[in-house]
């Protein structure tokens, strides 16, 4: 039996404030509209609780959790701050109106020189068994709400790109940091929030998972959580307001000077790290040779 009890005036002190509201109600009721939802209450704690095991990649479910979330936004709420911060923000207003789409191509990019983002771009499509387009896939851009869906799923693989936090656990975890930094340092606290709902969502599922089945992954979450914040803070504006396209045949190093992109971390820093916590990966478990600094 474990020692760790939680006496009666711990319950008293933390739970001292808490009052039983009545209800006519038959079925779970609350003033969350997110917890009012049954399918994403039995998702947020399946994927919050569960191991990433062999028979569930760690990206399981993220369509349907995101559908949700979109599903609950009060659009015309976000429609509201999207006109409001286009309004009070030149870059954005521009990124919205010029509806630039990354929508690259191997043939557009094949004769792009080495070092450059369209050869990543090419290598990264033609190499990685993977494609830049990942989500909203079928969404046709017929207003702002649409071009940002399009543009932003679009560019998730060339943030990973520029920013030097590859595919990978660290990776992830100092992107989706980054993101949040920078989006938070920019927009509206409201419209900041809306941005970030869904990447809220996957880092704390992470955090979660890592913290209870994965530890040498969670010391790594803290490391990459870290050098993302203090990434994202120094960029110019968010990435998701870049027009790549103007960047195709630039030197990705000369893109980190242009929009500050910095530090960056050393390449192959975090390349095996997903065996850390992807139980499908088949070196699973394998401590890393290095512990971080």
């Amino acid at each position: 039996m474990s020692e760790a009890k939680i006496g009666d005036a711990d319950r008293a002190y933390f739970n001292g404030n808490i009052k039983t509201i009545k209800t006519e109600s038959s079925v779970l009721i609350s003033s969350s509209k997110y917890l009012n939802n049954a399918p994403l209450r039995a998702l947020i704690a399946q994927e919050m609780l569960r191991r990433n095991g062999p028979d569930l990649p760690n990206t399981a479910f993220i369509p349907e959790v995101a559908q949700i979330l979109h599903d609950l936004e009060d659009m015309p709420r976000v429609i509201e701050l999207f006109e409001m911060e286009k309004m009070r923000l030149p870059h954005f207003r521009e990124w919205l109106e010029k509806k630039s789409l990354s929508n690259f191509t191997l043939e557009e990019t094949k004769a792009c020189k080495p070092g450059t983002l369209g050869a990543a771009i090419h290598d990264f499509m033609a190499n990685s068994g993977y494609q830049l387009d990942l989500f909203f896939q079928e969404i046709q851009v017929v207003n702002d709400f649409t071009f940002y869906l399009r543009q932003t799923a679009l560019t998730h693989d060339i943030e990973h790109m520029v920013t030097g936090f590859g595919p990978n656990h660290g990776g992830e975890v100092a992107l989706l940091t980054a993101n949040m930094h920078a989006k938070a340092r920019y927009f509206h606290p409201e419209l900041n929030a809306f941005f970030s709902r869904i990447a809220f969502y996957l880092k704390a599922k992470t955090i979660m998972k890592d913290g209870l089945y994965y530890p040498e992954a969670m010391a790594l979450n803290l490391e990459a959580e870290f050098r993302g914040a203090e990434q994202g803070r120094n960029w110019t504006y968010p990435l998701m307001l870049v027009d790549w396209r103007q960047y195709i045949d630039v030197q990705i190093a000369d893109i980190r000077k242009e929009l500050n992109i910095t530090p960056i971390i050393p390449d192959g820093l975090w390349d095996t790290t997903n065996r850390l916590c992807n139980e499908d990966d088949p070196h699973y478990g394998e401590p890393l040779l290095d512990a971080a600094e």
